[in-house]
């Protein structure tokens, strides 16, 4: 065998010096063990606060005095308590503190406290893509708290297919999400009571709700922010009684605007005795915005209440906002807004609404 320069067999020997006292440590220092999960616990608020100043039309004060009414009032204070029992399961407790309306009621005009969110989530991020999960209990609508995160002035009122009641934001029932790969959108479907969080369930009946959202070009340098989404809502008030929705919406994000088509048709046959009506609409908006914090926000909906009939519904909003620098998870934002509701071509005439407001979001 012939004998190695010596540089060579020097080499040799501190690689095998090297192996060998690697080998030493890896045996005398056990891997460490997986980090020790600790329960976690948060809290937080959402708040709506507002001031309305209505043009049109005036009201008639107790005196019998034309006026234009005009009220400081709380939109939507929420208490949010969210945690983590383990690694996999996660809780939300999200009382809602809202006006009583109701006329005849004792407490009419006082403020009651009731649930908006109350479930149990099971995360699958070890079985699938994360950001999947399965939650039980009082929880979001696959519609409506997607869309809030695009759409962010929800704090100046309800959104296009809310204001007719068509869909609500909140519903006890089971529902899974699926995060598709490499951020191309997603999958949220469940089974609902279909009353809604604010009413008793009235019968048998379930309501089904898919929503799919895809994000066709997740990598693209401006095109990234588009997004096309699907819903649709299967239920009925009786046995074939038609309760069904379906949106069909296109959403654009960018740094410097955020824009949205959404167009919804609804079916409702709320009993044997009585025809369906079939009603739809749309709404287009758009959020310009700058680096130093302000945006505006323009929008218009229009509503056919029966597509059989004449008569639309108009609304028109326009506005200006500030959005606080931001200090991680919270947000505080205060806007100037005009609102106009108009009619046209119904049996009954109805007068045009003029709004204007001061509208203020604390989130935290």
């Amino acid at each position: 065998m012939p004998t190695l320069p010596t540089p060579v067999r020097r080499l040799a020997l501190l690689a095998a010096a090297l192996v060998a006292g690697a080998s030493a440590a890896g045996a005398q220092e056990p891997p460490a063990p997986p980090q020790a999960f600790t329960p976690s616990v948060k809290v937080g608020a959402t708040i709506f606060l507002d001031y309305l100043f209505q043009q049109a039309p005036e009201v008639t004060d107790a005196d019998g005095n034309e006026v234009h009414a005009s009220s400081f009032n709380v939109g939507r204070t929420y208490l949010n308590v969210t945690g983590n029992v383990t690694r996999r399961i996660a809780f939300r407790v999200t009382p809602d503190i809202a006006k009583e309306t109701g006329s005849g009621s004792a407490v009419n005009g006082s403020y009651t406290f009731r649930l908006k969110y109350v479930f149990a989530e099971y995360k699958l991020d070890d079985w699938m893509t994360r950001g999947s999960w399965l939650r039980f209990g009082l929880q979001q609508t696959p519609y409506l708290d997607f869309m809030e995160h695009i759409y962010r002035y929800r704090f100046q009122g309800t959104m296009s297919a809310e204001r007719p009641h068509f869909i609500t934001s909140s519903d006890a029932g089971v529902s899974f999400h699926y995060a598709f790969p490499r951020s191309y959108g997603g999958l949220h479907a469940g089974v609902y009571n279909g009353e809604g969080y604010s009413r008793f369930e009235a019968n048998n009946r379930k309501s089904f709700q898919i929503r799919g959202s895809v994000r066709p070009l997740p990598r693209h340098a401006v095109l990234d922010g588009l997004q096309v989404t699907g819903f649709y809502i299967g239920d009925s008030y009786i046995e074939d009684g038609s309760r069904q929705r379906g949106i069909v919406a296109a959403t654009f994000e960018h740094p410097h605007a955020t824009a949205g088509f959404e167009y919804y048709a609804a079916s409702d046959q709320r009993s044997a005795a009585v025809d369906r009506i079939d009603s739809d609409g749309y709404s287009i908006w758009i959020v310009p915005r700058t680096a130093a914090g302000w945006e505006g926000l323009l929008r218009f909906d229009r509503l056919t209440p029966d597509t059989s009939a004449d008569g639309t519904q108009d609304l028109v909003i326009a506005g200006i906002a500030y959005w606080f620098p931001p200090t991680g998870g919270p947000s505080a934002a205060v806007m100037f807004d005009f609102e106009q509701t108009s009619f046209d071509g119904f049996a009954t005439a109805r007068e045009t609404v003029k709004k204007f407001y001061v509208h203020t979001l604390i989130n935290f």
